[in-house]
């Protein structure tokens, strides 16, 4: 006997009712984007590695330890995308459509890293993003926020994530920072963990992000970049909070907020929310004005996020909210008793399709008892039974079983279906 495939750890296959909730999910975040102005991208799956190489930083953790890089048929290195704003980039040098004028656009789908499986955080993982150009001011870092929290009032978290902003400076001020923080660490050196060894010479910010609780106080007592900010930077980040407090939206300046990546510039941002341990961002970004340029392309401020849907469907899981979004209500289920009933009954159910859009019509189609299929409508927990047999079509009518009510089944004319149905739904 053959060995039995399975899936490639950290890829998981997601099944219903998992794969309703991230579709209700995606749905409800693109219709908020619509809403915004926001328009569609669609980047390919695959880059080329160079791509990742110049955008993300050499020494970034998603570079050195996480992508999937590999030699095609041509000798060509390739990857597949470990997130979605350098490709963004790279679409809008090529095709030209970052300077005609400024550009809101959304792209969502499956993202790929090589880390270690856990709750949130999978080998295969769904990211929405939001990237805009063309923008210089701060009124675009607060709308990129304003929107994300417009999105959790729509999908009903069950708890109000927690907002994080900071600014990184232009890039002068953050390699005069620099230096002022490698001589700072330089004597912890012997305190400093292995992978902040490393970083001290290549990527010392990103030591300011650690986990590490033995590290906490060396970090805690670093110098802060807010203090060697230059004044266009200062004044971004003052507007953007004046906006904010305006807004009502509420928020925490952390100044050892760096994210991850090298692109970044002035505004950065992530929202934390409870429950998820270790992994609790569910949506980070900020500004990259320098990207556009560094990928070969003529300057273009630029802005955006991503957040990770699993990790919203993870905090979703159990509430009120999950139990609505994945309800798939089927509103009839046709119950078909011999050939003519299955022909008569299978160009009905397209009828009502047709003309009732809003509706879920299921037709039995295997044939089987009265009895069985009528198990089946129950066990599909369909609303209502249209019963099509020998009697109900000599005398053109259909019979209802009310499935989820109790109430005794009506008869009514094979003509009366469409408004008998949109009567229903709309009661």
């Amino acid at each position: 006997m053959s060995k039995r495939i399975q899936s490639i750890r950290g890829m998981h296959d997601v099944l219903p009712p998992e794969s309703t909730l991230l579709r209700a999910i995606e749905n409800s975040l693109q219709g908020i984007l619509r809403q915004y102005g926001y328009h569609e991208i669609r980047i390919p799956l695959l880059e080329q590695t160079e791509l990742f190489k110049r955008s993300l930083g050499e020494v970034t953790d998603i570079v050195e330890k996480e992508m999937y890089t590999f030699d095609d048929r041509n000798g060509d290195s390739l990857t597949l995308r470990p997130e979605g704003t350098a490709s963004c980039v790279r679409a809008g040098i090529q095709h030209g459509f970052l300077y005609s004028q400024p550009q809101r656009l959304w792209y969502c789908g499956p993202f790929f890293r090589h880390e270690r499986p856990q709750k949130g955080r999978y080998r295969q993982f769904h990211q929405l993003g939001v990237e805009t150009f063309g923008y210089v001011g701060p009124d675009i870092d607060a709308e990129l926020i304003i929107l994300t929290a417009h999105m959790w009032k729509k999908i009903k978290l069950p708890m109000q994530p927690k907002l994080q902003i900071n600014t990184l400076g232009s890039s002068q001020a953050r390699q005069s920072y620099r230096e002022k923080l490698i001589h700072y660490l330089q004597q912890y050196k012997d305190k400093l963990d292995k992978e902040a060894q490393h970083r001290l010479q290549t990527n010392p910010m990103r030591i300011l992000d650690s986990k590490n609780p033995d590290m906490q106080e060396i970090i805690q007592n670093a110098p802060s970049l807010l203090e060697h900010l230059d004044a266009e930077s200062a004044e971004h980040f003052i507007q953007l909070q004046k906006i904010l407090d305006e807004t009502e939206i509420e928020y925490q300046i952390n100044p050892r907020l760096v994210r991850g990546l090298d692109y970044y510039s002035k505004t950065v941002f992530e929202w934390i929310a409870d429950g998820l341990g270790a992994q609790a961002t569910i949506c980070a970004g900020g500004r990259y004005d320098g990207l556009v340029e560094q990928l070969g392309g003529k300057s273009c401020p630029a802005a955006g996020f991503a957040m990770g849907l699993e990790r919203l469907a993870s905090l979703l899981e159990g509430t009120a909210t999950q139990a609505q979004l994945v309800d798939p209500t089927i509103d009839v289920y046709m119950v078909l008793m011999g050939e003519d009933a299955e022909m008569a009954g299978l160009k009905l159910a397209e009828h009502l399709r047709t003309q009732v859009p809003t509706s879920s019509v299921v037709t039995n189609c295997g044939g089987g008892s009265i009895k069985s299929q009528m198990k089946r409508a129950d066990k599909s927990q369909a609303r209502l039974a249209f019963i099509l047999g020998e009697d109900e079509l000599e005398n053109n009518l259909i019979t209802v079983k009310y499935l989820r009510e109790k109430r005794d089944q009506d008869s009514i004319a094979r003509t009366e279906a469409v408004s008998f149905l949109e009567n229903f739904l709309n009661k």
